[in-house]
């Protein structure tokens, strides 16, 4: 959910003039130059020019939010060519926009309509054009699927007036494992009076929140499964060990040493673990492949509070290895806890005693 809104627009981190994410005004830019060129070149950086306007198509106005990209490196860093429905991508050169799908629905706009907008530029200056509509774009954040208005870079500074000027730089990043590296680097680069650097965490405080307490709740649930597995574990065990206990008897009194009989235990308590894990991971396999690549589309209520918080209200799994391989180990884990009981009942175990039993 996370990566769903910050591959599709925001970015793992964005680079500001220091004031700019509390008052986002045009006065609040920053020059181009004024980042260093040794930070540039380290890092890919999608260059943005973003403010507010109204747009209007006959009797219908709405306000919606401009972002002058550059069309190549946006294309890089959120695969936005991808996500065109219909037309063409801009490119640098293009007096022409791409539109939002949503909102080119709620203005009643398709390609080759006309979109006119009315802002203040920078300084106060007037700012007003008619663009034609060179492509619709679709995000996965409903959000910005209803107010986004994409212009090259050259043609949103000839809007608003700004010249060379910026509002944010989004720094592209593999992952956000990257993200702490990154956060490092631009913070020791970059003049902390004229900028701020802000990751995706401070960018959407309040998805980071609902993340949060949806993660808890799942580990709630799961360490609950995880004792439902445990004693499931210990019952097969403690059957295991208990029923051979003649077997057991009679194997000591003819010499077999009880270090040999726990590791018999052993092994066989970790084949049982193992190979419930291996065939969880083999039935589960296909169902989250499915999942991830058929996502569950919800409706009412829940995708409206989806929506509330940027997100497009699909539940998409994760495909990823290491998911099971964490699970697999932590099966193992439960399974060496659980081998105590039987290495301590044979280690106490008295030949006569157990023959008799």
């Amino acid at each position: 959910m996370v990566d769903n809104v910050v591959r599709y627009y925001l970015g793992y981190v964005q680079i500001h003039h220091k004031g700019f994410w509390d008052d986002r005004t045009l006065e609040n830019s920053f020059e181009p130059e004024a980042v260093p060129a040794s930070l540039k070149s380290e890092m890919a950086m999608a260059p943005r020019l973003e403010s507010f306007a109204l747009a209007s198509s006959g009797e219908v106005t709405r306000g919606v939010l401009v972002a002058g990209i550059d069309p190549v490196k946006e294309d890089e860093m959120t695969g936005l060519k991808g996500r065109l429905t219909a037309g063409q991508y801009l490119s640098m050169e293009d007096t022409a926009v791409l539109l939002a799908e949503g909102l080119g629905q709620l203005l009643n706009l398709g390609v080759g309509d006309t979109l006119i907008m009315v802002s203040q530029g920078y300084q106060g200056r007037n700012a007003a054009g008619a663009y034609p509509i060179k492509g619709l774009v679709k995000f996965g954040s409903p959000e910005l699927n209803k107010q986004l208005v994409l212009l090259p870079l050259l043609l949103a500074r000839d809007f608003y007036g700004t010249g060379e000027r910026l509002t944010s730089l989004a720094v592209n990043l593999p992952g956000r494992e990257a993200l702490p590296e990154a956060l490092k680097i631009l913070n020791t680069e970059l003049p902390k009076d004229e900028f701020e650097v802000m990751g995706y965490k401070q960018l959407m405080p309040e998805l980071i929140e609902a993340q949060e307490l949806d993660t808890a709740g799942a580990m709630l649930i799961l360490w609950v499964l995880y004792l439902l597995i445990g004693f499931g574990l210990f019952g097969t065990i403690l059957m295991m060990t208990r029923e051979r206990t003649y077997e057991f008897g009679v194997l000591t009194a003819i010499g077999t040493r009880h270090q040999t009989l726990m590791g018999m235990l052993w092994s066989e308590a970790m084949m049982i673990g193992i190979a419930g894990a291996i065939a969880g991971i083999l039935v589960s396999l296909p169902i989250v492949w499915y999942l991830h690549t058929y996502p569950i589309q919800l409706t009412g209520n829940m995708a409206k509070a989806y929506e509330n918080y940027g997100m497009e209200p699909v539940v998409k799994s994760a495909f990823e290895l290491w998911i099971f391989v964490k699970q697999a180990i932590v099966i193992f884990i439960i399974s060496t806890v659980l081998t105590v009981y039987p290495l301590w009942y044979i280690w106490r175990l008295k030949p006569v005693e157990a023959m008799r039993e």
